[in-house]
């Protein structure tokens, strides 16, 4: 018998042997880097979580980190000491020379310079209460000195830097002229229109720096400029159109 007969009797006579294939390549998941730390792991548990709830996760890119201005205290402070400056050598200057002399006309008439020991508050006010006002200007010297830690507008800068330097001008007459300490006479020798006050009364160089510094702050707070450099703005208001809601 020949070797293929042989062959095809041996299969017939064993029908249960089947050829075996070769099983298939099944794909392994991919194993973390050997340096993958528990940083790592969570970051990747948050991302499989995102993707099964269907939302993204994004992640900031970057942070923008600053700091704020420095405080305006040099401006301030400059200013200040020009305002007193000024005002003390002009109240020098007038009680060696206009004290004893009578009223000087300049500009034809629109300017006096006069002498006058002012009692009372600015332009005439508040006679006879030096020493109210005496505390009042120390507790105005004392607020804004407080609140310039966090001075960062320049305007209120300015402002309160002629408040200050008027202040403390006048403050130093009531604290070091006659009669006394606290109830110094203030010295006063600008009057306008007329020579003796009558029009308009007769002021200083602190005064005129008070009234303007005062009147800066007012615009800036009128216009909602705060000291520490914030402006407020009024939010939009919305106005519907076709059904949606839109920022006027």
């Amino acid at each position: 018998m020949s070797d293929e007969s042989k062959a095809a009797e041996k299969a017939a006579a064993d029908p249960a042997e089947e050829q075996v294939s070769a099983p298939e390549a099944v794909e392994e998941p991919a194993a973390a880097p050997d340096d993958a730390t528990e940083e790592w792991a969570e970051k990747a548990s948050e991302e499989a979580a995102g993707k099964d709830s269907g939302d993204d996760v994004v992640e900031p890119e970057f942070s923008i980190t600053g700091s704020l201005p420095e405080p305006k205290t040099k401006t301030l402070a400059v200013l200040a000491g020009g305002v007193l400056a000024l005002d003390v050598l002009t109240k020098v200057v007038s009680v060696a020379f206009l004290e004893d002399s009578g009223p000087i006309k300049l500009f034809g008439g629109v300017l006096y310079l006069t002498f006058v020991r002012n009692p009372g508050a600015a332009f005439g006010l508040a006679e006879g209460m030096t020493w109210i006002l005496a505390l009042i200007a120390l507790g105005v010297v004392g607020f804004i000195a407080w609140i310039s830690r966090n001075l960062r507008s320049q305007g209120w800068a300015v402002g309160l830097g002629l408040v200050l330097g008027g202040a403390v001008g006048n403050l130093v007459d009531r604290l070091f002229r006659e009669p006394g300490p606290m109830r110094g006479h203030v010295v006063d020798f600008l009057s306008l229109f007329d020579p003796y006050g009558r029009v308009w009364p007769v002021f200083n160089l602190a005064d005129m720096a008070i009234v303007g510094g005062g009147a800066a702050i007012i615009v800036l707070a009128l216009r909602r400029h705060d000291y520490d450099g914030t402006i407020h703005k009024d939010a939009p208001v919305p106005v519907e159109s076709d059904g949606l809601t839109e920022p006027k």
